[in-house]
């Protein structure tokens, strides 16, 4: 082996047509190995070059480079003229002696400056909340609730004016409606003023057996008989006045004679009762309306008990009432129980100043603020209404509201002029009426004028 075949890379024999592959040394005599360790050429006469081959390259020939852009012509500014000097032109090479050498590298570009557009500046940093955190995300800008106190008392005085339209409407459309105002020969004609009949009976209608024994009803007695008979006028300006009619008054009952006035509900119902008021007193009666025994009681729980004030104890085994003196709330069947019982000194006329007063104070506790926004008191109270309430086929809820207002407003209470008491046979005691003083205040009424101050009966006021 010499050392010949150590300078070879590669073994074996050279492919026919390819020179092999040979090492080159740097200190190894012969032509440079690059571009810059050739000695740079001066055009001297005194030191002329030394002549080529005709095949041999020009020496001192500057490597092409690649990728070179041309250079830049009149970069910016107006256009030149064809005979105008180069902008910044490249000063030519000369050698020692001031002779021009020729060029060795490519001209000096120009560089055209890169100019970007300016960067995007970045968004203000959010502040951190106190207290650590710096690990969790930044929170975006917490946008305000707005507080929508206008929507909720628009929707409020909504709610406010709707119920009572519904409440109208479910009585209106449940009211217990019957025929009691029925013609007949020889009535009476339209008088001023608005008439109504208000009748409390006994009708046992609708209770068990156990209700009658707790309301002390007394258990089934045959024909609904009435308890309470009070005529509510309402002129066309002035105080309303809510008389009594006692129920022992002696009356002529058409077809049956003169009896006592609550024998003609039991013997003609609604009817015959409204036929023989309007034959007594003259008055055309406009509006009925009745309530029964379990009716008043389920009405006066509804509101949650009536305030009333006794001056003397009561206490009455047949009405099932048992009460002290003072002011004290009753529930519905001690309220009915006040409302029905005679065992005082005037009877009749006592038990009638206790239904007014009890009436007025009903009404008050129906119509208060406390019972009205009070769901659980005006869900029963219409239920309660609209199942003991009957009234006549002509007669609507604003009709009703109309009445409530009157019995509300501190109508004028008074007592049919009475002229005594008297047994009669086949009736018992009957209760008379004064028949002068009767007319005239039953005239008064039948022509909407009020009524003279001395045929106002005040006794048990």
């Amino acid at each position: 082996m010499n050392g010949d075949d150590l300078e070879r890379p590669h073994q074996g024999p050279p492919r026919p047509g390819v020179d092999p592959t040979r090492v080159i040394r740097r200190n190894e005599p012969g032509p440079p190995l690059a571009w810059s360790e050739a000695p740079p050429i001066v055009n001297n006469p005194r030191n002329p070059p030394p002549p080529r081959n005709p095949g041999q390259p020009p020496r001192n020939q500057p490597p092409p480079q690649r990728n070179q852009l041309p250079p830049t012509r009149n970069p910016g500014g107006p256009p030149r003229g064809p005979g105008a000097p180069p902008r910044n032109p490249v000063p030519p090479q000369r050698d020692r002696y001031g002779a021009a050498a020729p060029m060795s590298h490519a001209p000096t570009q120009q560089p055209v400056p890169f100019r970007e557009k300016p960067p995007t500046p970045p968004p203000p940093a959010l502040p951190t909340k106190r207290g650590g955190g710096g690990d969790r995300p930044p929170r975006g800008p917490k946008t305000k609730r707005k507080r929508h106190w206008f929507r909720w008392i628009l929707a409020l005085l909504v709610i406010l004016l709707l119920l009572p339209i519904a409440a109208a409407v479910y009585v209106e459309q449940n009211l217990n409606r019957t025929d009691a105002l029925a013609d007949y020969s020889g009535r009476i004609g339209d008088t001023p003023g608005t008439n109504w009949l208000l009748v409390g009976s006994d009708s046992r209608t609708g209770l068990t057996p156990e209700q009658e024994q707790a309301l002390a009803t007394g258990g089934d007695v045959g024909s609904a008989r009435t308890d309470t008979i009070l005529l509510m006028h309402m002129p066309k300006s002035g105080r309303p006045t809510l008389v009594s009619l006692p129920r022992d008054s002696y009356v002529s009952i058409p077809g049956h004679g003169k009896d006592k006035l609550n024998a003609s509900f039991a013997f003609g119902g609604a009817q015959l009762l409204v036929q023989t008021v309007e034959g007594a007193t003259g008055v055309h009666i406009d509006h009925y309306a009745e309530v029964g025994f379990g009716g008043f009681a389920s009405i006066v729980d509804a509101v949650g008990g009536i305030d009333m004030c006794l001056d003397q104890p009561m206490k009455d085994p047949l009405a099932g009432v048992d009460l002290p003196a003072g002011c004290q709330k009753l529930n519905g069947s001690e309220a009915l129980g006040f409302v029905r019982s005679r065992a005082t000194a005037l009877s009749d006329l006592n038990r009638m100043l206790n239904q007014r007063k009890f009436l007025n104070a009903l009404l008050k506790k129906a119509a208060s603020p406390t019972t009205l926004i009070n769901p659980f008191r005006v869900w029963p109270l219409l239920q309660g209404t609209t199942k003991s309430l009957q009234v006549d086929k002509g007669t609507h809820v604003w009709d009703l509201a109309l009445l409530g207002k009157a019995l509300a407003g501190d109508p004028i209470a008074t007592t049919v002029p009475v002229g005594g008491f008297e047994d009669v046979d086949g009736s018992g005691n009957v209760l008379l009426w004064d028949k002068t003083r009767a007319s005239q205040f039953f005239e008064a009424l039948a022509s909407d004028k009020p009524i003279p101050a001395d045929l106002v009966t005040t006794t048990g006021n």
